[in-house]
């Protein structure tokens, strides 16, 4: 630099003013305080905070001091990928239905987003241990793809906000969760909403369940409690031979994991961190539902004992794939894996008797690890299944009556 151009430099750096704010890419600034603000895990598939996804602000901008551009967001403005979701930013109506039995008194619960026009209704049943929310991710992804369609997703007895008063005097851990009162169960909660909505006649209906969910609806279907309202149902994750196997294990993982948690934030925390759930939204509305504050030690413990369900577990999976290869209506099947096909359902998929499809990427949780990807499959599953779809030829005798074809020309 020569001494002319020192002098310039000089002379004009000396105008400004000492306190001037200094320079900033935008870009960059949005994106640090974002990497602090949501640590979202990178197998999240419902992660849309990319830095790609702002077009605005490609170079350098001075903000006047008054905009406080750069003033760091408050812990309390944060929304950590911790922090529990409400089930009203997935479903449009909780409910609850009454219903009094020799045995006890039971409170239903159920969410529900109703169907519009003469859309079908998806209804969901959780595995053992969860609740109906476990569905919610899944819920609002399958309501883009099939907007005139509704979601009721039940809370089974035991679980979630569905409660059970023994007349006995009995304790809540003592109560029948086999698979023929849990059936029963469903088909009682799709009957209230129908009366809750005012039907008469229920709408197309498509079951799908998870885990012990897979079990209850392939047993609705089985028996018919629907009747033909049932238009084809599904199984998420959970075969005869497999979990016959993993019955074995489940007490070993019972007592390694926590018997309860400091807050619900540290709950959501665990599920994500053993990656019992892989996506973060989902277990920000389900886990809660999971967990039960207690007033004395101020901590959050597992809403259902899952240890005192031992008696059934045989039960709710023994004849699984026969009934589910045999029952009336479309049949499909997801699974995290090909390992889990037992050899009954191997046969039936090469016959063609079921739709399968496979998520390796996903855990156990297929529905929360990949609620896109299985409401895409579910979408789909629900279209080539439609009756209103399905265009039949016409009868001879019509054809007949209408002077289309004569009477010897069909045979």
């Amino acid at each position: 630099m020569s001494d002319l151009q020192r002098a310039f430099a000089r002379t004009h750096l000396a105008r400004l003013p000492p306190d001037a704010p200094p320079v900033f890419d935008e870009r960059e600034e949005r994106d640090e305080s974002q990497d602090e603000a949501l640590p979202l895990p990178p197998e999240s598939p419902n992660d849309s905070s990319s830095s790609a996804s702002s077009t605005s602000s490609t170079g350098t901008i001075v903000p006047s001091p008054s905009q406080k551009l750069f003033e760091r967001p408050r812990s309390s403005g944060i929304k950590s990928r911790s922090a529990p979701l409400p089930w009203d930013d997935f479903f449009a109506q909780s409910l609850s239905f009454r219903q009094t039995t020799p045995s006890g008194t039971i409170s239903h619960h159920a969410y529900l987003t109703p169907p519009t026009s003469s859309g079908p209704l998806i209804v969901t049943h959780h595995g053992a241990g969860s609740s109906g929310l476990s569905f919610a991710a899944f819920t609002s992804e399958l309501l883009k793809l099939l907007p005139s369609a509704g979601v009721l997703s039940l809370d089974a007895r035991g679980h979630g906000e569905t409660s059970v008063t023994t007349s006995s005097g009995s304790s809540p851990s003592a109560q029948d969760l086999s698979l023929t009162t849990l059936a029963q169960d469903l088909a009682f909660v799709v009957n209230a909403v129908k009366g809750h909505m005012k039907w008469t006649t229920l709408p197309d209906i498509v079951l799908i369940g998870h885990s012990l969910g897979g079990a209850v609806v392939t047993e609705v279907a089985h028996e018919r409690l629907l009747g033909n309202a049932l238009l084809a149902y599904g199984v998420l994750d959970v075969v005869e031979g497999s979990a016959m196997d993993a019955l074995s294990s489940m007490d070993t993982y019972l007592s390694t994991r926590p018997r309860s948690f400091p807050s619900l934030a540290s709950g959501i925390e665990w599920h994500l961190k053993s990656r019992t759930i892989r996506n973060t939204t989902s277990a920000r509305v389900s886990v809660p539902s999971l967990l039960l504050e207690s007033k004395v030690t101020d901590k959050w413990s597992w809403r259902t004992d899952l240890g005192a369900t031992k008696p059934f577990w045989e039960g709710w999976f023994v004849g699984l794939s026969k009934k589910f290869l045999e029952s009336r209506g479309g049949k499909l099947l997801l699974l995290a894996g090909t390992d889990r096909l037992d050899k009954e359902l191997m046969i039936g998929q090469m016959q063609g008797k079921y739709q399968l499809q496979v998520f390796p990427e996903s855990g156990h949780f297929i529905q929360e690890d990949q609620p896109a990807k299985t409401a895409q499959i579910v979408a789909d599953f629900y279209r080539r299944n439609d009756r209103g779809g399905l265009v039949l030829p016409p009868k001879v005798d019509d054809l007949i009556k209408q002077g289309k074809l004569k009477p010897a020309e069909h045979k």
